[in-house]
């Protein structure tokens, strides 16, 4: 081929380029179609990119167009997984988030569950009312008759005023006031105090079966309550508490609610400005009472600050007088076991000094009615009152007639039997010219504890209508003697003796002192508890016990397994000395006498023929240890069993301490 053709055919093809526009636009349409195919999920690339493919298939003298997304592939993918995994990660964020926020809310956010106000109350059947006395929830024993509200005797005795006692027995209630009884009958508006006869427009005392319900209304004639009845529930609410009380107002409506917690029940809605009175600060709680008779808990960023309210009630409380001697008493017992031995008195009167109270054992308590045995004698009296010597004769519950618990109890708790006693008893007082009277009863079980007291009241009454001094003797206090209601004698009754011997007793199954220091002293510290000091007296022994003890055979061993008996390996029998006798025995025994320190005692052990002996002596020594403890508490005196047992250089020593 000639170069004529070869440039023709050049330039043919050249021409044909440029003569051929819609091929050329063809074949990239359908490049542009591959490279869309390949990129296709790839969409979001920059325009910058769009606009070289652009550019590329425009200008044919640059490199093809779908080499260039080509080289990117790899990134793209690194680039979409993860995105993949940034959209999933704040997801899982965003569900944990939705997670703890939901339990964030439910564990701190307040609670809008309403407390069962009968379950808070104890209702348990309708009619019942419930009750609220100061800041105590009660048992609901109380209802509503003829519009009046009445409650269970034994709240009222437990929680309101325990001076009311009610007689199953005899169907009769009664008040003790200082020197009268009111009494009440059941199903009666009428009431007398004494013997006058008084009216109220409603019925005092109902009953169901043997329970009895008092109108509130009369309870509060003789106590300084408050009270209220409110609805939904029905509930009486009782204030007596009277006196300095920690206040708060309400600063923000809110709510009162069953425990310190948000998620507590709510038991009550209380305004802005309401008060109520504030019972116990915890860390971001107050307890509470309000009004209306709700006990729970406020926040305190709901109250304002807490300041002290003097709450008083104008009444008049009757006043239980006493008779107080101006001197110290020195007292003994004088252990008279029938009339023959009453001509004695002059012997003791003469062998003591400085005695001012003589106590003969003269009354027994013949029987279950309420009789009574007496070997009162009027010569007693002119001679010790020649001797400026009072008489306060002592009546027992033992050594004559009853000696049990259960006559005792057979005996106190009817009305009308412990009336017959009083009415004897202050007879025979009245008709000897004895100045006063002790009661020594000492068979008065737990059960029994309420009409025992109750016998106390109503004697009180009479010795103080008749000027006669009343002093009760009582164990050192113990948890299984609690019954007989110390800090009541303290109130009704003129001295309250304490009978600081017996600590190892007759029975006891373990041998010991009879009065040690330690033992003395916590019958004085106990008393002072519930008992002014100038109407204490401390009793002493003038006797000690010698203890003789052997081991228990097998037998006994296996006889007595399981009892409180057989926790001891030695059986013990004791005999009673009085403070001479006791000096004579360890002397003719020949044993050497050691000062125990913590009995504050001298004592004795030895052995002879297979026994151990042991004893604890009461001498100057020891009792004047207890003497000091009487002034020391500046008691108002001392007492002493019994006189005959002493060594006569005690006297001396107790005048030191009377004077």
């Amino acid at each position: 081929m000639d170069d004529r053709q070869r440039r023709s055919r050049t330039a043919s093809d050249r021409s044909g380029s440029k003569e051929h526009p819609d091929r050329q636009r063809t074949h990239r349409s359908e490049t542009a179609r591959g490279q869309d195919i390949r990129g296709q999920g790839s969409r979001q690339q920059g325009a910058k990119s769009q606009s070289g493919r652009s550019q590329a298939s425009r200008n044919p003298n640059r490199r093809p167009a779908n080499r260039r997304p080509a080289a990117r592939r790899p990134q793209t993918k690194r680039r979409r997984r993860r995105n993949l995994g940034i959209r999933i990660c704040l997801t899982v964020i965003l569900i944990i988030a939705a997670i703890a926020a939901v339990f964030l809310w439910k564990r701190y956010s307040p609670s809008k569950e309403k407390a069962n106000l009968d379950k808070y109350y104890g209702i348990e059947q309708e009619g019942q009312l419930a009750i609220v006395v100061n800041n105590e929830v009660v048992e609901p024993k109380g209802m509503i008759a003829d519009g009046k509200a009445y409650i269970q005797y034994e709240i009222v005795r437990d929680y309101i005023n325990s001076r009311f006692y009610w007689d199953p027995n005899e169907n009769i209630l009664l008040y003790t006031l200082p020197k009268d009884m009111v009494s009440v009958e059941v199903g009666s508006k009428d009431y007398t105090v004494s013997k006058d006869k008084n009216s109220e427009d409603y019925v005092i005392l109902k009953t169901e079966g043997s329970t009895a319900y008092i109108a509130l209304d009369f309870v509060q004639q003789y106590t300084n309550i408050d009270y209220e009845v409110y609805d939904n529930p029905e509930r009486v609410v009782i204030v007596g508490d009277w006196g300095e009380h920690t206040v708060a107002e309400v600063k923000k409506d809110t709510q009162v609610r069953y425990q310190g917690g948000v998620k507590s029940p709510i038991l009550t809605e209380i305004k802005k400005g309401e008060e109520v009175t504030v019972i116990e600060n915890e860390e971001n709680w107050k307890k509470v009472r309000t009004k209306n008779g709700f006990i729970g808990y406020i926040k305190n960023s709901a109250l304002k600050d807490a300041e002290k309210k003097n709450v008083t009630r104008k009444f008049e409380e009757q006043e239980f007088t006493n008779i107080s001697k101006d001197y110290t008493i020195n007292m003994a017992w004088h252990n008279v076991t029938n009339s023959d031995a009453n001509s004695g008195v002059l012997q003791k009167i003469a062998e003591s000094k400085g005695l001012t109270t003589i106590a003969p054992t003269w009354f027994h308590v013949k029987d279950t009615d309420g009789n009574m045995d007496s070997i009162a004698s009027t010569d007693y009296v002119n001679y010790a009152h020649q001797a400026n010597i009072e008489v306060w004769a002592t009546i027992r519950d033992f050594d004559g007639g009853i000696n049990s618990y259960d006559e005792s109890y057979a005996l106190l708790s009817y009305t009308s039997k412990r009336e017959t006693l009083i009415n004897q008893l202050v007879a025979e007082a009245l008709q000897s010219n004895i100045d006063g009277i002790n009661v020594d009863f000492e068979k008065i079980s737990e059960e029994c504890g309420e009409h025992y007291i109750q016998f106390i009241r109503e004697l009180s009454v009479r010795c103080r209508q008749n000027g006669l001094v009343l002093s009760v003797d009582n164990y050192v206090p113990k948890g299984f003697n609690m019954q007989y209601d110390r800090k009541e004698q303290g109130i009704v009754a003129d001295y309250v003796v304490i009978m600081g011997y017996d600590e190892h007793y007759a029975g006891s199954p373990e041998a010991g002192s009879v009065a040690s220091y330690d033992f003395v002293k916590e019958g004085i510290t106990e008393t002072l508890k519930e008992v002014p000091a100038d109407k204490v007296i401390s009793g002493i022994p003038f006797f000690t016990r010698l203890w003789e003890q052997t081991p228990k055979t097998e037998e006994e061993l296996a006889s007595q397994k399981g009892t409180e008996e057989g926790e001891y390996a030695m059986k013990v029998e004791s005999k009673a000395y009085g403070m001479t006798e006791a000096k004579e025995v360890v002397s003719q025994a020949g044993a050497e006498i050691t000062w125990d320190d913590t009995a504050k005692q001298n004592y004795a052990r030895w052995e002879s023929g297979g026994v151990t002996y042991e004893i604890w002596l009461e001498d100057e020594k020891s009792l004047e240890m207890k003497l000091e403890l009487m002034k020391q508490n500046k008691l108002a005196g001392t007492a002493a069993w019994a006189l005959g047992l002493e060594d006569p250089n005690v006297w001396q020593l107790i005048l030191k301490y009377v004077n």
